[in-house]
């Protein structure tokens, strides 16, 4: 049985791939490159092309998000930027406060090129700065030093920026937490709307894969992780950011320090466990810096993505491009289909995935309402049993009609996602 249940299937945000690099990170496994740059020009074109063809095909619907992520947008030169979001424009309905965001890597950046940025329309950056020691942007293969991020940062005020996200990463093995205190807060001395934190993981078939197989790295410990995901969490709520997603803090235009509304966690390692406190608390909205580009992930609406290997999604059906550069660019300039392959989202396989991505919003979670205007059934109707024993686990909580994760299940999100998608009819 498909999806049912969906009042729009059209797109309200765009995803723009570029799969280039100036050098790619030992953990990356995303559909990325290095050294193609004599592939700039046509891929372009076959950006271009694929763009007006979504538009025309669909009608010329309304547009709130366009994400531009890669790889490294800013690898690419501005003027070819530029004729990919000109074809976005000319071909979709775009707010006029549309959120545009193009992600953005210290060393492959400077004023020039920010001001070349807005200049086209891009309102919103996100900033690959993982770490602001040195030692640890050595280990992680990047190019940038931590000064030459700080100056990124500054760089993007300066030509006019008001809306920048900085990319953390913890977790690296046997992390100091003190050297994970001091990015943290030299970070938000900066003052960026927006801070992600993702811990580091080990995907197959990355060098940094190898180097852990063949026991040259130790592999990342859990433990530690949830140790400085718990204290960077403190760390930000006292500079003011808003936790509004798992991984995802932002500042709240005008309000300032405001309290949470998920309550308060504390960690412990004397016995080697983690303790968390949880308060309930009434409803509140997500920031006013929240990434609304994402927000249409988590709560599974509708997308389109273009470029090598980029996903679309319209409620019904997944699908995604071929991955290669070549290949992409060769099935644009044969009239061909980009389109790889694709899977039907049947309806129980909607709701799962409906509560796996809401549940990371930490703030809103799940509505009910919403649920079940589009699935015609509420959550306990779908989940009852499920939310019960999670409930009782201490891992969710209903508040005002949504269903959320508590603090505790905010460590362990990837169990509680797992009970939603193993219960398919």
């Amino acid at each position: 049985m498909m999806a049912t249940g969906r009042p729009d299937s059209l797109p309200r945000a765009l995803y723009i791939h570029i799969p280039f690099c100036a050098v790619r990170c030992p953990y990356c496994d995303f559909n990325t490159y290095a050294g193609l740059e004599g592939q700039f020009d046509a891929y372009t074109d076959a950006l271009e092309v694929e763009v007006r063809q979504a538009g025309a095909r669909l009608g010329r619907p309304s547009i709130s998000t366009i994400f531009i992520g890669g790889g490294t947008p800013t690898v690419m030169p501005p003027p070819l930027l530029a004729r990919v979001l000109n074809a976005c424009h000319e071909t979709f309905d775009l707010a006029p406060d549309a959120e545009i965001t193009s992600e953005a890597n210290p060393g492959t950046v400077d004023q020039a090129h920010f001001l070349a940025l807005r200049a086209m329309g891009v309102n919103r950056l996100s900033m690959g700065v993982q770490s602001l020691d040195d030692a640890e942007l050595r280990w992680l293969g990047r190019i940038h030093s931590a000064n030459e991020a700080v100056d990124a940062h500054t760089a993007a005020r300066s030509a006019g920026f008001s809306n920048i996200n900085l990319d953390l990463m913890f977790g690296l093995p046997g992390q100091d937490p003190v050297t994970w205190q001091h990015t943290l807060a030299r970070a938000a001395s900066l003052g960026p709307e927006h801070l992600s934190l993702y811990s580091l993981t080990v995907e197959h078939g990355t060098p940094l894969a190898g180097r852990v197989r063949r026991g040259q790295v130790a592999a990342p410990d859990d433990d530690l992780a949830a140790d400085l995901y718990l204290s960077a969490g403190d760390l930000l709520a006292r500079h003011g950011y808003v936790q509004y997603e798992i991984s995802n803090w932002a500042r709240d235009e005008g309000i300032g320090n405001r309290e949470q509304g998920i309550g308060s966690a504390s960690c412990g390692r004397g016995d080697n466990t983690t303790t968390l406190v949880s308060t309930p608390c009434s409803l509140l909205p997500n920031p006013s810096f929240a990434c609304r580009h994402n927000l249409v992930y988590w709560r599974d609406e509708p997308y389109l993505g273009f470029g090598a290997g980029a996903h679309s999604y319209d409620g019904r059906r997944r699908r995604w491009n071929v991955k290669p550069v070549p290949a992409y660019i060769g099935r644009i300039r044969q009239g061909r289909s980009p389109e790889a392959g694709g899977e039907n989202i049947d309806t129980r396989l909607a709701q799962g995935e409906t509560m796996m991505l809401g549940l990371r919003l930490v703030l809103e979670g799940v509505a009910n309402a919403r649920f079940q205007a589009r699935f015609g059934m509420t959550l306990d109707e779908v989940f009852g049993v499920e939310i019960a024993a999670l409930t009782r686990r201490g891992l969710l909580e209903q508040i005002d009609g949504h269903l959320r994760l508590t603090p505790q299940g905010r460590l362990l999100g990837n169990q509680v996602f797992a009970e939603f998608l193993a219960c398919r009819a």
